[in-house]
């Protein structure tokens, strides 16, 4: 971006190019505008933030201690609260990004109220909430931006001079609050052209980032539910190329893909791949299939039937028209799909597990790397693992094989409070601790996620604040436990009417009015009673 005062100094000749006729507009208040709004459109957003994603890919294959992070939400104010608490504790907002699920879109945010995840929402809900997520942001930005202007007038009022240097400073190196998105589109809404039109609506709202996943989209499940159906690689690589025809389409040539295995779940597909040859991608995905060795005398009318080493094969078909893979191939079909994704336009994978295992995931990453070396994941840190549990027993069945005394633990029995100060558990929680780090290092995590953790905190606090201010402590389960605690923590939305815009309108006003402006931040404003 112009430095402050640079851009200050292009208006004012812009200014003075119309003879007077502009002379009641300022022009550090333009200045001041322009960079309260940054990005003018979405495709600005994910052309900027497709290359703070790829830098930091190149950061991960350098050393995977870059791993990134985020966390999913469900409403643009959700998303402001987050960047603007991480950019308090941290100061920086380096490789932490937003997550967009589509479960979370499909409980919240659907207008036939809460549906399970099988995207029967309405699909204009995903760019809808992409957008609302970066006006969220911008508007922080803005925010943020006209508190320094404030700062910068006050030090200007009282001739601190060096204050005003320092405030300049940062207004020229301000970081600003849009970060990548990494952006859910189920498995594509339809065919190949339903899942380009979708993208493409994804990256008008500013996605730099879609996952896409290989399950059969008018079956699709919830990635932790039971019942998953997948595709022939050359039709989900199709919806794959749909989405690089829509990022290249918008200008957005270096846009992320995630390719997502639900295969590691998933026991049935709904069609038997087309194959031209022995040992084709077609043949490979056949290869797993659940069959049978008949004769023709053995065929019912209705039967399929594949030629396997020269054999004829009757695939194992259900009452629900879906084949059946052979048991215990999901992590051999998760290879061969994360291999096929990334020789065929994928970015980064996503491997979809039953639970979070270090070494489970790193074992399927060896395999992958063997062929792609710089293969890399995004992980979900997903609520719908019990992590207390799954950890503990990691730890107890670590501790079995080096023989340690297990008489005082119950493994079925490990979720009990009664457990919480114990030595297990506590070598469990210092594992879940660094898991993430563990992850990245060991198993190719480039991205670490949460997909629902905003639903259950919302959640959380509101049975908190539920049960005190319907019980006996009332307004005081509020005062106490709400407002006394957002005062002390300095969380920005205290000031709710500035956080709302309010202060932001006001500069508007003046800009616009001059001293006729009325304003709302006087002294008769409440929001004082919290400076």
């Amino acid at each position: 971006m112009t430095d402050y005062k640079t851009e200050i100094q292009n208006i004012q000749s812009l200014i003075k190019g119309f003879s007077g006729t502009w002379d009641g507009i300022d022009a550090e208040a333009v200045a001041r505008m322009r960079a309260q709004n940054r990005f003018h459109t979405g495709v600005d957003i994910a052309k900027y933030t497709a290359k703070i994603m790829r830098k930091d890919m190149a950061a991960y294959d350098a050393d995977p201690a870059n791993y990134t992070q985020s966390l999913g939400c469900w409403h643009g104010f959700i998303g402001q609260q987050k960047m603007i608490s991480i950019k308090k504790h941290f100061d920086s907002l380096k490789g932490r990004y937003l997550y967009l699920s589509g479960w979370m879109v499909a409980a919240l945010r659907s207008e036939f109220g809460p549906l399970p995840d099988q995207s029967m929402h309405e699909k204009t809900s995903v760019p809808a909430l992409i957008e609302e997520l970066y006006t969220f942001l911008k508007q922080a930005d803005a925010r943020e931006l006209g508190m320094l202007f404030r700062d910068l007038d006050a030090a200007r009022d009282t001739g601190d001079s060096a204050k005003e240097q320092e405030i300049l400073g940062k207004i020229d190196n301000f970081e600003t609050h849009v970060v990548p998105i990494i952006a859910d589109i189920d498995a594509g809404f339809g065919n190949a052209e339903a899942t380009y039109l979708l993208a493409k609506k994804m990256i008008e709202a500013g996605a730099c980032a879609l996952q896409i996943e290989n399950q059969v989209s008018d079956e699709k499940q919830c990635g932790h539910q039971d019942g998953k159906v997948t595709v022939p690689h050359e039709d989900f690589l199709a919806k794959v190329r749909a989405c690089r025809y829509a990022f290249l389409e918008m200008g957005v040539e270096d846009g992320i893909i995630v390719t997502r295995t639900d295969s590691l779940g998933a026991g049935l597909t709904k069609q038997i791949a087309f194959s031209k040859e022995a040992g084709d991608i077609g043949d490979q995905y056949n290869a797993f299939l659940d069959c049978e060795e008949v004769s023709a005398d053995d065929l019912l009318p209705s039967d399929v039937v594949i030629k396997r080493d020269g054999k004829l094969m009757r695939p194992k078909r259900l009452p629900s028209n879906l084949f059946q893979f052979k048991p215990g191939t999901g992590e051999d079909r998760c290879v061969l799909d994360c291999i096929t994704s990334l020789q065929n336009g994928a970015d980064l994978l996503w491997i979809e597990t039953e639970k979070p295992h270090v070494e489970q995931i790193a074992g399927m990453v060896d395999r992958i790397r063997e062929v792609v070396p710089n293969a890399k994941l995004v992980y979900n840190n997903s609520p719908s693992f019990n992590w207390t549990l799954n950890f503990r027993q990691q730890v107890f069945d670590a501790w079995q094989e080096e023989g340690k005394d297990l008489s005082s633990y119950d493994r079925g029995n490990l979720m009990s409070v009664d457990y919480d100060d114990t030595e297990l558990a506590l070598e469990a929680d210092e594992k879940i601790r660094t898991f993430q780090r563990d992850g990245s290092k060991r198993a190719g995590i480039f991205h670490h996620l949460i997909t629902l953790p905003t639903y259950h905190t919302a959640a959380l606090s509101t049975d908190n604040l539920a049960k005190r201010y319907f019980g006996d402590e009332a307004m005081l389960g509020y005062v106490k436990q709400v407002q006394r605690e957002e005062i002390r923590q300095s969380i920005a939305c205290v000031k709710h009417q500035n956080m709302a815009g309010s202060d932001i309108g006001d500069d508007h006003k003046e800009y616009f009015a001059g001293d006729a402006a009325l304003k709302a931040a006087g002294e008769d404003n409440t929001m004082h009673q919290f400076g």
